[in-house]
């Protein structure tokens, strides 16, 4: 929906509801793995014809929409730490030839390990809260489900505010869908709350939609009487009930263009009293939240602003605060200084390869660049060790398998509370060593390699260069 128009907004509350265990990393039972940004046409995604994404053409190449799509993408993954992107969908994108390049942002998403949310939007001429045809919805599915039910990083939510139906009627149209893609992983569904994604529990009380996801949208002109953040954290958690490890919000955002100081408490001004109320109940329900829109072209709700022509586009941030409110809801705590980790024989730093948000994804050593995937918070994991989380994927430091072998690999996975991500930052002359409370090793550059692109492993502690570090706080 567009924010222009008042669009009705929502807060997609979605749930986790199977976690991979990985050594010591336990499961969590919670939605807060969704980290995303809604990537939106510049008319809004009620269009008649096909959807165009912000930085996107209808003349583009399937190879020319990967370009540019992995520009965009890596701006949200750099810029906000961003894992998800929602995307629109409708009978006319999905049915004509610009589908095959429009697949072209699906598949750089997936390729980048960042989750997708397709979502279907109505026409702008039939818009009425109701499917705008049958017959088009389901072969419109048909054809999206066929490509992408077997892609695990591919979600799908049916339709987008079906504010028209009552709530028996959105029920079992939900319910139709699940009925014609059994299968679809139910962990994979995103069920739309009824209304404008606001009623939550009609849903979740509703054993036919067990398993599910649940999607919230929720802004601040959906009840303009409330001007606390107080206030703004008793709707979320109301709307949610019991549900909150299957709830997303999948739309929630305000002006990100004028200047407004979101990381200040501000009762007096009723959107940074909404954008601090839901960040601070998302982050205590442990919601994930993809706020609306990461781009949008003239959207004054925009957190992003596409640069450049072609392919050399790259994004930037339009309002700091409202980044960190955001950053927020997700769980990573922005007000914390993040940290360059430099290892003293080469000079260069710790390094997410590829600037990957993907669980198992490695750590090399590189030539310092300023990404957000070589900037780490050191959180206190108490007794003196740390948890290094990267900024780019919120992901932990890991010795994968939890293995106290020399050699073992070092890598980033989904925070937990598995001693092979603890290290210990313990000083040796005027560098440190980081030493994995499971095993009592080393953080060490594998041959005491200069090479970008050195492998970064534990081995035996001993007074090799390649195992002293040091850090630096970053911007």
């Amino acid at each position: 929906m567009g924010t222009t128009c008042l669009r009705a907004a929502g807060a997609v509350l979605l749930t986790v509801l199977a976690w991979s265990l990985h050594g010591t990393t336990p499961a969590h039972a919670a939605t807060t793995d969704f980290r995303g940004v809604n990537w939106a046409d510049e008319r809004d995604n009620f269009v008649d014809g096909v959807l165009v994404l912000g930085g996107l053409s209808t003349s583009d190449s399937y190879a020319t929409t990967q370009a540019k799509a992995d520009r965009i993408l890596s701006g949200f993954q750099s810029n906000l730490g961003a894992n998800t992107v929602r995307l629109p969908v409708n009978y006319a994108t999905v049915s004509g030839s610009y589908w095959n390049s429009y697949t072209g942002a699906i598949d750089t998403a997936v390729s980048k390990g960042m989750k997708v949310i397709l979502s279907y939007w109505e026409s702008a001429g039939s818009r009425n809260g109701t499917v705008d045809d049958l017959n088009q919805f389901w072969a419109m599915w048909q054809t999206i489900v066929a490509k992408y039910g077997g892609t695990s990083l591919v979600h799908f939510e049916p339709m987008n505010e079906p504010y028209a139906y009552s709530d028996a009627d959105w029920k079992n149209l939900a319910a139709q869908w699940l009925s014609n893609y059994p299968s679809v992983p139910r962990g994979r569904v995103v069920i739309s709350g009824a209304g404008y994604n606001q009623r939550l529990i009609t849903i979740g009380s509703d054993s036919r939609f067990d398993g599910t996801l649940i999607s919230r949208h929720i802004y601040q002109f959906f009840d303009t009487a409330r001007t606390t953040e107080d206030s703004w954290r008793e709707a979320l958690r109301t709307s949610v009930g019991g549900y909150a490890g299957r709830v997303l919000i999948t739309e929630w955002g305000a002006p990100m263009t004028d200047g407004r100081d979101y990381n200040a408490p501000g009762d007096g001004d009723s959107f940074v009293a909404f954008v601090r109320g839901v960040a601070a109940e998302a982050r205590a329900l442990q919601l994930g939240t993809v706020y609306w829109p990461g781009v949008r072209p003239n959207d004054w709700y925009r957190l992003q602003t596409i640069n450049g022509t072609g392919t050399a586009l790259s994004l930037t941030t339009t309002s700091a605060s409202g980044r960190d409110q955001l950053r927020q809801s997700w769980g990573l705590d922005a007000a914390t200084p993040y940290h360059r980790v430099t290892a003293r024989h080469s000079g260069k730093v710790m390094d997410v390869v590829s600037a990957s948000t993907a669980n198992n994804a490695e750590i090399k050593q590189y030539a310092w660049n300023g990404g957000g995937n070589q900037k780490w918070l050191f959180q206190d994991a108490g007794g003196g060790y740390y948890r290094l989380i990267s900024q780019n994927s919120g992901k932990c430091l890991d010795v994968a398998g939890a293995s106290t072998a020399d050699g073992a690999n070092v890598i980033q996975y989904t925070c937990g509370t598995g001693t092979n991500q603890q290290w210990q930052w313990a000083a040796t002359g005027s560098y440190f060593q980081l030493r994995a409370r499971h095993s009592g090793k080393c953080l060490d550059v594998a041959g005491a390699s200069t090479a970008d692109g050195a492998d970064i492993h534990q081995y035996t502690c001993g007074t090799g260069t390649n195992q002293q570090w040091s850090r630096a706080t970053t911007p």
